[in-house]
């Protein structure tokens, strides 16, 4: 038994920071996000934007600074060919406020 995996230690950048945020709601393909830290924080939402639209697996993603949302698009099939995009969706699913 791999004890890191079993108390879901964050292990990796992705890991980090999706532990930052707020899940607000999760559906397959589409995942709102929110962090306090990205309102009125253009510098922020930037780096946000350009770490998430770096992965090939996601369609799309838009920031909030008003409001401090973020929305990511993706196929599911497509997203789970990526074994760490895979995990991030599973423990988003499992932390989701509104499923």
């Amino acid at each position: 038994m791999n004890i890191v995996k079993s108390l879901q230690i964050p292990t990796n950048q992705l890991d980090f920071f999706i532990r930052s945020v707020e899940i607000s709601s999760y559906l397959p393909g589409r995942i709102r996000l929110r962090s306090k830290k990205l309102v009125g924080n253009p510098g922020l939402e930037h780096e946000v934007h350009a770490q998430l639209t770096a992965f090939n697996e996601i369609q799309s993603v838009e920031t909030n600074t008003v409001t401090g949302s973020i929305l990511i698009l993706y196929e599911p099939a497509k997203l789970r060919q990526n074994e760490d995009l895979k995990k991030v969706e599973e423990y988003i699913a499992l932390h989701a406020r509104r499923k």
